[in-house]
């Protein structure tokens, strides 16, 4: 059960109402967290929607989003943007042994990945200090500097969601990670 207040999506008013029709529109649902965000903080919901929004445009791929979503939520222990970016990733076309893989930090098959979740890793366990070999590390497996800030955004986008989930102990409403 939710920590924080919650509201039924059909009692929601204004911008709350708003963004879950939206949501419900493009995902055919309103997730849990969301809701639970949207009736605390339409604004905290709205900047999360607009950071993924704009990832969506960044020059990572989809899969690679969804491979910097799962390391980092593997390390902050998040259930539930595990169980949720396992499903992404599967709809993204990660195979479910590449993700455990990346979020177990072994090798998925795909050296790209593989130095994308070292790389984000090594952020999350370091608060964001990187060496110059780690650096060269990620650069090494093809990614730009343009890519790498993307990363950081990508990073900083699920912290958010990590954070707010396990303050707010949110339902899982998605099938579990494996």
């Amino acid at each position: 059960m939710s920590r924080l207040y919650t509201q039924a999506l059909s009692e929601a008013t204004g911008q709350s109402a708003e963004l879950f029709s939206a949501i419900k529109s493009a995902v055919g649902m309103v997730p849990n967290a969301y809701q639970v965000i949207g009736n605390n903080s339409p604004v905290a919901l709205e900047a999360a929607l607009k950071l993924d929004a704009a990832l969506g445009k960044s020059s990572l791929d989809a899969r690679e989003i969804e491979v910097v979503k799962l390391a980092v939520s593997e390390a902050a222990g998040c259930d539930y943007c595990l169980a949720a970016h396992t499903l992404m990733g599967r709809k993204k076309g990660l195979s479910r042994e590449a993700m455990l893989a990346v979020r177990q930090g072994e090798p998925s098959g795909e050296e790209r990945f593989d130095a994308l979740a070292n790389f984000v890793r090594t952020l999350v366990s370091t608060r964001g200090t990187a060496s110059q070999e780690v650096l060269a590390e990620v650069k090494r497996a093809g990614y730009s500097d343009a890519q790498i800030v993307d990363t950081l955004l990508a990073v900083a986008s699920i912290t958010f969601t990590n954070l707010f989930n396990r303050v707010n102990d949110t339902p899982v409403d998605f099938p579990a990670a494996d």
